[in-house]
């Protein structure tokens, strides 16, 4: 007779570790305050395309803090990563969340205010 749990652990061993997102270019450059906007807009509608709002909270929170409390996040939240940036997650009832890099990471053409 076999372990009901080993199938289990194969599951952990795929579990993606996140990584910082790979550098990108926002078509034209921007300021910090503008990247801000466009962040606070994206969070602000993401609930209305889908998902819940406990998983999306969980993926705004792992955006915006270092990348082992991000896995931890995560991690706790039942986030199921796909795409090891965080650009394309799921829960566990098989929603779809889609995060623009400029929620996880400033663009290469950040226009840096003084």
């Amino acid at each position: 007779m076999g372990c009901a749990g080993s199938s289990q652990t194969k599951g952990d061993d795929s579990a993606k570790k996140i990584r910082k997102p790979k550098p990108w270019k926002h078509p034209q450059p921007i300021t910090r305050a503008q990247l801000n906007q466009m962040r606070e807009e994206f969070w602000d509608t993401a609930p209305h395309y889908g998902g819940r709002k406990e998983i999306w909270d969980a993926l705004r929170g792992a955006a915006e803090v270092e990348l082992s409390l991000a896995q931890a996040i995560v991690d706790s939240a039942g986030v199921i990563v796909s795409s090891a940036d965080l650009t394309t997650c799921y829960d566990e009832r098989g929603a779809k969340y889609e995060l623009p890099n400029y929620v996880l990471s400033e663009p290469t053409n950040l226009i840096q205010e003084s």
